[in-house]
């Protein structure tokens, strides 16, 4: 049977109807933070606490990741908007003027709504993105709502009716 691929418009429109949570993954250059917007992270055990998170094969913050081994995931909260849109362009300098943490040797965006300190477990290729899997060494979490990407807009997650 042959199987064929669907045309990337078609798919990029089926995954805009998904809805993401926002994050900014870190890491440090030794002596600089740097970082980028993900939409395609989630958790992938529990035993060990284990997170994956997609990043372009291309990046820059990839090849840090690499090299140190270690990256923070800090889950934007809603109303993080301007941060989501400013870790999602290119460049070195996306932490000019941003305030942030040095936690567990990573950078930490004050008032996200999630952080996790990760080391590497495992790099495995996919397409044009590698997907790090990360073993969790820390984590804690706020309580305010996350920020969300659906419909190529971004929101938040509102409960439904019970």
């Amino acid at each position: 049977m042959e199987t064929t691929s669907p045309p990337a418009a078609e798919f990029r429109d089926v995954m805009a109807g998904v809805c993401t949570p926002v994050s900014v993954v870190t890491t440090m250059d030794g002596r600089r933070p740097h970082g980028t917007t993900v939409s395609a992270f989630t958790s992938l055990s529990m035993e060990p606490p284990m997170i994956l998170v997609a990043l372009d094969r291309g990046s820059e913050l990839l090849a840090l990741v690499r090299a140190h081994g270690r990256f923070g995931l800090n889950v934007l909260a809603s109303g993080q908007e301007a941060l989501a849109t400013r870790f999602a362009r290119k460049g070195a300098d996306k932490f000019d003027g941003v305030p942030w943490l040095d936690s567990h040797g990573l950078p930490r965006m004050p008032g996200a709504a999630g952080w996790l300190a990760c080391e590497v477990h495992e790099l495995v290729e996919g397409g044009d993105h590698v997907v790090a899997l990360g073993l969790v060494t820390a984590a804690e979490r706020l309580a305010v709502p996350p920020l969300t990407y659906h419909s190529r807009e971004f929101g938040t997650h509102v409960a439904g009716a019970r």
